[in-house]
């Protein structure tokens, strides 16, 4: 645990009591703050009384005394509209912050030059914060590695002089963390998300821009339009230690892929004297466009942190991936089963259609986010045929019409089982064919499952029972 003693003696308001917010109570009280908590729901304040966490009724509490609001990320700070705690922490004058500013304060305080790396983008955060940590544990590093991904992050070990905290950072997180100040700042691409959220793309982007903006070493993206303009203006304005970082074309200079090795190259610096720092060619766990830009960010991250080339190559091939991400859960003969249902909106299904040339048998569906599948037109001629789940069924049925064979099955069991016997139909009449059986959703989860998460584990367990499976998955 980080204990909060930047908070020592303060009175603070916590609103939020899931994981995070229950780790932030903790922390805070360890570190010396008096702390009254408070959830709408009923069954997140048992939990938290359950974990020794005050619980305090903030809507009847006397704000006047408090120094802090330490939001939970999940919880609207400006759209659709302020959370009512947010506004009575607002007519008080009380600062609204999340646990990453608080992880924050405590680095700046006590050791300030420890390793601090951290993540943002609208997708493949979680795959490239997982990868880098791996890359730097291969290593012989001491790695903390939590924020938005799995541990929160006061419940990791403190900073210190040789400890590398590799961090996941949301754009709510981000929201709330006013001194953000990474060593080294990845911002890998940024589509339209949660605009419900942040209002506008253009807001969504500066926000996500921020994690840059504060780093000592600024690692952006340029294979998108925003990060792009993004890139230009740190170009302009001469910001110290920022490169490029492309998936898509060999950069004059920065970090970029060439066919599948990652390569980092200097000014005016020819390909062939270019530095290799490791190829994903034959990494299964690595599969796609997308996480081609994954590697080419986590290995200039641990090129930065002084990692050498060997030692980045060699551990990018033992990478077991995360799981619901392109993560392989079976095969039957040639027949691939993949689990990407961390997948929740077109763009990032898109790549996974476009990991695979044909023969896809598609899983998709769940609860649709603005502008649907309509995007995704591309990739249709690889698709053998889609096979629809959940609320958006009919909407996604509408957009493939007569370009996919499509078939309505609304949930995920009756889907797999008709995906998996129409892929072994293609298979006994195209011997050669290696089908994907691809559960990659372009949707949220929460129509019929509690999460992505819970999707996923659902598919492969599903899976699992297939007659004639071997199972691949390594993790759960």
């Amino acid at each position: 645990m980080i204990r909060a003693t930047t908070f020592a003696g303060k009175s603070v308001a916590l609103f939020g009591l899931g994981a995070s917010g229950n780790a932030t109570a903790l922390a805070l009280a360890a570190g010396g703050a008096s702390v009254a908590c408070w959830d709408d729901a009923p069954a997140a304040r048992d939990d938290a009384r359950s974990a020794g966490v005050a619980v305090v009724d903030l809507a009847t509490a006397d704000w006047s005394r408090f120094s802090s609001l330490v939001l939970a990320p999940g919880v609207p700070l400006t759209h659709p509209e302020p959370h009512w705690s947010v506004a009575r922490a607002k007519a008080s004058g009380v600062e609204i912050i999340g646990d990453i500013e608080i992880f924050a304060r405590e680095r700046a305080a006590h050791c300030p030059q420890s390793p601090f790396i951290g993540i943002t983008g609208t997708n493949g955060k979680s795959t490239t914060t997982a990868l880098i940590a791996h890359i730097l544990r291969e290593a012989g590093r001491d790695v903390q590695m939590g924020g938005n991904i799995g541990v929160p992050i006061l419940s990791l070990e403190p900073p210190a002089p040789e400890r590398f905290h590799v961090i996941e950072i949301s754009s709510f997180q981000i929201d709330l963390t006013p001194t953000l100040r990474p060593t080294v700042g990845l911002l890998l691409n940024i589509t339209p998300d949660h605009l419900d959220r942040h209002g506008t793309v253009e807001r969504y982007a500066a926000i996500k821009t921020r994690l840059v903006a504060g780093s000592q070493v600024a690692l952006i993206g340029v294979d998108d339009e925003l990060c792009i303009e993004i890139g230009r203006r740190f170009a302009e304005s001469e910001q110290p230690d920022t490169y490029p970082a492309s998936a898509r074309e060999n950069l004059s200079w920065g970090y970029f892929a060439d066919n599948n090795r990652v390569i980092s190259r200097d000014c005016d610096q020819a390909l062939a004297e270019a530095e290799v720092l490791g190829s994903i060619e034959g990494i299964g766990t690595l599969r796609g466009r997308h996480n081609l830009q994954n590697a080419v960010f986590a290995c200039a991250a641990a090129w930065h942190c002084g990692l050498r080339p060997a030692k980045i190559a060699a551990a990018l091939r033992t990478f077991s991936g995360l799981p619901h991400r392109m993560e392989e859960v079976g095969r039957v003969g040639t027949l691939l089963f993949i689990n990407d249902s961390k997948a929740t909106n077109a763009d990032s299904t898109a790549k996974a259609l476009a990991t695979f040339e044909r023969d896809i048998f598609w899983i998709a569906g769940g609860k649709a986010k603005e502008g649907g599948i309509a995007s995704l037109a591309p990739h249709f001629p690889a698709i053998r045929k889609a096979y629809l789940i959940g609320a958006a069924a009919d909407a996604f049925a509408a957009t493939l019409d007569s370009r996919v064979a499509t078939e309505r099955c609304g949930t995920i069991d009756v889907a797999l089982e008709r995906a998996t016997a129409d892929a072994h139909a293609h298979t006994a009449a195209h011997p050669s064919a290696e089908p994907i059986v691809l559960l990659s959703p372009a949707c949220a989860s929460y129509d019929q499952f509690q999460s992505f998460e819970h999707r996923g584990n659902v598919f492969r367990d599903l899976v699992a029972k297939l007659p004639g499976i071997i199972c691949t998955a390594t993790q759960s």
